[in-house]
């Protein structure tokens, strides 16, 4: 059997695969309950749940001296004027600061208060024993190989939408 033609039966079994269907319903639900335990957390700020994950973006991305907003905006997939948007009603509670860059004053570097990295490091605990609940079953290999292809995934999603946005165009 020619190279091409077992590649078009291995395609034709995955399509056929419930399993996909399955898979889809699964990711469906995990971000069901990953935005609800965003939304517990960001209610004990008094924020909402996409504001909840600029200020994750921003505490894992700052490394001493604040974070574009273009870059947050590209990690949440969102337009930077959303992020610009709701930095502003963060920074007006106190929780992050926005400041012009040094090199580019066009550019904004967003960083945590300190009052929001004093709340952050008191849900660290609880957060800890979520990750460790939740993730038990994977060693670190495991872990990184899965997020690989989970990313892997997230690509080719990405470039399915690109394609079947121009097709209605």
């Amino acid at each position: 059997m020619s190279p091409r033609r077992k590649d078009a039966m291995r395609l034709r079994t995955i399509e056929d695969l419930d399993i996909i269907k399955r898979f889809t319903l699964e990711i469906s639900s995990i971000n069901s309950h990953l935005k609800e335990l965003r939304q517990i957390w960001s209610k004990t700020l008094g924020i909402s749940g996409p504001q909840w994950m600029i200020l994750i973006a921003v505490s894992d991305l700052d490394k001493d001296g604040g974070v574009p907003v273009n870059v947050v905006s590209k990690l949440l997939h969102v337009d930077p004027s959303f992020v610009t948007t709701h930095s502003k009603l963060l920074e007006q509670k106190g929780l992050l600061r926005r400041a012009s860059s040094p090199t580019d004053a066009r550019v904004v570097q967003m960083s945590l208060t300190e009052k929001t990295w004093k709340h952050m490091a008191s849900l660290a605990e609880q957060h800890s024993a979520i990750r460790k609940f939740v993730f038990e079953e994977f060693n670190r290999n495991e872990l990184i190989a899965f997020t690989a292809k989970l990313a892997t995934l997230n690509k080719r999603l990405e470039k399915v939408c690109l394609r079947v946005a121009a097709d209605f165009i």
